[in-house]
């Protein structure tokens, strides 16, 4: 998304409303957001997109953010353009990151979400994690390449090997 650009998908929460007990918050996204995150992310379409969250205080300021993310949508068939439905419940986790705060980038740290303004958009957040899991080849049930895609003497590299022998 641009950086001058408003999320599709925006649910704003300041961290500094999240109680020492913490919360839980809950959020779906309308059917105009949902479009509007299809045509986003180039998908056929997106159903429906909710999330649950738990949101725990750490210490200097941070908030952890625990949950589930759930969706349904339709992607082409990488080979056959078909639609292709598909079903999203993928747990997540990730940590709000308050003004100052750099994030840590360590392969055992989860994901940080810089929050400058003390401010994060959990619906942004959710559309970012949802993009993650997004299914990058989609296949129709029966569909399968051509032969001649599949067949390594066609390749670019065998294109290459060719012009070298002349």
């Amino acid at each position: 998304m641009p950086p001058d650009a408003a999320p599709e998908f925006s649910r704003p929460v300041p961290l500094g409303t999240v109680p020492h007990a913490g919360r839980r918050i809950a959020l779906s996204a309308t059917p105009g957001e949902c479009a509007a995150l299809a045509a986003r992310f180039g998908i056929l379409g997106l159903d429906s997109l909710a999330a649950e969250f738990q949101l725990m205080p750490e210490e200097e300021g941070t908030v952890r953010v625990q949950g589930r993310i759930a969706a349904s949508l339709t992607q082409a068939c990488i080979v056959t353009l078909e639609p292709v439905a598909q079903t999203v419940d993928e747990v997540v986790a990730f940590r709000l990151l308050p003004p100052g705060r750099e994030p840590q980038d360590g392969p055992d740290d989860l994901d940080e979400i810089e929050c400058p303004d003390g401010v994060a958009d959990l619906g942004e957040a959710v559309a970012e994690q949802l993009a993650l899991v997004l299914d990058p080849y989609p296949r129709a049930p029966g569909a399968e390449l051509p032969a001649e895609a599949t067949d390594g003497s066609a390749g670019a590299f065998a294109a290459l090997a060719s012009l070298r022998k002349n």
